[in-house]
């Protein structure tokens, strides 16, 4: 207790610090990889996709962050073993930060799209099991954590699977795709405004002060999808054929209908990625804070203040801004060749798969979800559109993560023990 209160403001300014870091490595690593497939499939800038991601990451990170935050900051940790030595928590909080921060530092300077949640939960584990005790890992919660890492990239597999099937089907192989896709892409965009719109009402308007009924909420969401689909229409009436542009590629004409399309699944994507990956930022540091404020009570309950989402949504802003190109050229046009179609297909997947999560509070990987998506895809067309050996790196790259967290969470935690004493 006396070292929390005599510390009290070196912890917290640490944490802001370490958790700015933290947010800052996830935009430019996570979040540059869940906007590579806007880029890599031409719908959009490396500029456009920065500012789409700033406005949508930040959005999902204030509005719909809280739930899975709860998640990082209370599931992996027994916090009951801390509570004679409140101070410990605070250590290996701050060293998980930094951690996991300094890991996502030494990726995007390789280009390597990594998991930002294997990071930040590998260095959790790493600090509770050797740095206090193994029995301070509830190891339930890591292995459903474990299982959501198998499941979210397979659940996105199979929905970006049925997805570009469906457009196949409807679109792409059809007499006249252009036709069709002016037909059709009103309905998938009616589909990104619902899936959003429905989740962010359920967890996340809770958190600025709205709450509104089963029947309200699905009306609202009925009602934004509908919206979506009306200015999507707008936009694609402008959209006319031209024959010359179609003669090296077919469906040139009808890719630019899905341009429009994948704009707004990529805002889609920037806040579904927001809402649920913020929480590897701001959950060590709403725990630190929470600890601090109480002068070192462990179990008493202490609300999530808005400038700690803020911290979290500013720093994955700054990040994707300053490093974020180097992960976007790596998965842009790595795993498979994308097209605007097929790029909507992963997106929206991803999409649908993240916002799942986090409004159930388990805390995903966006790298995997986003992988699996664009595997589905690439399925969809056949074994021989997937680039095998850039999926073997992505792969390694997730083996090598969580034991690094882990590592540096270890040293960097008895760094701060022999500073501020034991």
């Amino acid at each position: 207790m006396e070292i929390i209160l005599q510390n009290s403001n070196i912890f917290i300014l640490l944490a802001i610090l370490f958790g700015t870091f933290m947010a800052w490595g996830i935009g430019a690593n996570d979040v540059a990889n869940a906007m590579g497939t806007s880029v890599g499939s031409g719908a959009v800038t490396i500029k456009q996709a920065i500012i789409i991601a700033v406005i949508f990451e930040f959005s999902g990170a204030i509005l719909a962050g809280g739930e899975v935050t709860a998640t990082i900051r209370k599931g992996i940790l027994d916090a009951a073993l801390f509570t004679n030595e409140p101070h410990l928590l605070v250590y290996g909080m701050l060293a998980s930060l930094l951690a996991a921060g300094g890991w996502l530092l030494i990726a995007s300077s390789f280009g390597w799209p990594v998991s930002t949640t294997h990071s930040i939960v590998g260095a959790i584990v790493g600090f509770g099991a050797v740095g206090v005790g193994v029995d301070a890992v509830a190891w339930d919660k890591v292995i459903n954590i474990v299982i959501s890492w198998i499941a979210s990239p397979v659940l996105a597999g199979v929905i970006s699977f049925i997805l570009f099937r469906s457009l196949q089907n409807l679109i792409i192989d059809t007499k006249d795709p252009f036709d069709n896709a002016k037909k059709y892409v009103p309905y998938y965009m009616f589909l990104v405004g619902f899936v959003v719109s429905l989740v962010t009402i359920f967890k996340g308007l809770k958190h600025v002060g709205l709450t509104f009924s089963t029947s309200t909420s699905y009306l609202l969401a009925f009602g934004f999808g509908l919206l979506v689909a009306i200015i999507g229409t707008m936009f694609i009436r402008n959209i006319h054929l031209d024959p010359d542009e179609n003669i090296d590629f077919h469906f040139t004409s009808m890719e630019r209908v899905f341009g429009v399309l994948m704009i707004i699944t990529a805002a889609a994507m920037a806040f579904a990625h927001g809402s649920n990956d913020v929480a590897n930022a701001i959950g060590p540091l709403a725990a630190i804070y929470g600890v601090v404020e109480s002068g070192g009570l462990i179990g008493s309950k202490t609300s999530l203040p808005l400038w700690i989402l803020l911290v979290g949504g500013s720093g994955i802003a700054v990040g994707l801004i300053t490093y974020g190109h180097r992960v976007i050229a790596t998965i842009g046009t790595g795993i498979t060749q994308l097209t605007p179609s097929r790029g909507f297909a992963a997106t929206l997947a991803a999409a649908a798969t993240v916002v799942i999560a986090s409004g159930t509070g388990i805390p995903v990987s966006t790298t995997q979800v986003l992988v699996g998506a664009v595997l589905g895809v690439g399925l969809a067309r056949g074994m021989a559109a997937l680039d095998t050996r850039v999926i073997n790196k992505i792969f390694l790259s997730w083996i090598v993560t969580l034991p690094a967290g882990a590592l540096m969470s270890i040293i960097f935690f008895f760094i701060l023990k022999s500073i501020f004493g034991s």
